[in-house]
């Protein structure tokens, strides 16, 4: 009698896990060319009876994942688009930003930084390193200066005007390097220029030999939430070059930016 109830119990479990796999099967063959299924269609593709296909569609449409539209045949529902929404909801700041960054690596052969202002000073989320890595200050959840380098500069150029004034009295303005920003009224005009450019480039301000260019990452709302950067040793991004570097960077924080706006929206 166990035996006899066990192999039913086995018996119900596999049918349990198959009925599951039949229905991400039919989940999985929406696409972009295929937006609503027919009864019909489902039960070819599966391979099954038309009445076997229509239970499987029933069970998916009394949980939420699909809904039934008359003639036509059944398309996605609403728990499907909640799911969505959750998974995107997920997905944070860095791991939006890290394949964009590995793809900035490989365009312009330079190391990639990711920071984010946190309180009156810019800490360092991710680094992607270059086929020749660079000693730098930052480092992954280093927390540094606020005037020093062109990430913290972009980070401060978009900060309102009494949070950045609030900053600077907190943490001053420290020389890192012979070159670093230490007077604020030159900060500020450093800033309006950032703000007019799009990006900050700085060389030798936070690691001397080490230049920097920087673009801002912006939110759903268009504020700028953190910032995409390459490092380098200067000689390796002369002044000609500067322009094509801060066209990738800013694509990169462009598209960084768009993700944001799909997760947030």
């Amino acid at each position: 009698m166990v035996s006899c109830m066990a192999g039913q119990a086995s018996s119900g479990y596999r049918e349990r896990n198959s009925t599951a796999d039949r229905a991400l099967d039919i989940l999985l063959l929406f696409s972009d060319d295929r937006l609503v299924l027919g009864g019909q269609e489902v039960a070819d593709r599966l391979g099954v009876s038309r009445s076997t296909a229509y239970r499987y569609l029933q069970s998916l449409v009394s949980s939420g994942f699909i809904e039934e539209t008359k003639p036509s045949g059944f398309r996605l529902g609403s728990t499907v688009f909640e799911l969505a929404r959750l998974a995107r909801k997920g997905l944070g700041l860095s791991e939006v930003s890290r394949p964009i960054m590995r793809e900035l690596v490989e365009e312009v052969g330079e190391t990639v930084l990711l920071t984010r202002l946190s309180g009156s000073h810019v800490v360092c989320l991710e680094r992607e390193e270059a086929g020749h890595p660079v000693r730098l200050s930052y480092e992954r959840g280093h927390v540094l200066p606020v005037n020093a380098g062109a990430a913290a500069l972009v980070l401060l150029a978009w900060t309102p005007r009494k949070e950045l004034a609030d900053i600077v009295r907190t943490s001053g303005l420290p020389p890192l390097t012979e070159a670093t920003v230490t007077d604020e009224r030159a900060l500020h005009q450093r800033l309006e220029a950032i703000r007019r450019d799009g990006f900050a480039v700085t060389r030798g301000e936070l690691d001397a030999e080490v230049m920097g260019l920087a673009a801002p990452i912006r939110d759903a709302d268009g504020t700028v939430v953190a910032a995409i950067s390459i490092a380098a040793l200067a000689y390796r991004v002369p002044e000609e070059r500067v322009a094509e570097v801060a066209t990738a960077v800013q694509a990169a924080a462009g598209r960084i930016s768009a993700r944001l706006r799909v997760i947030e929206g």
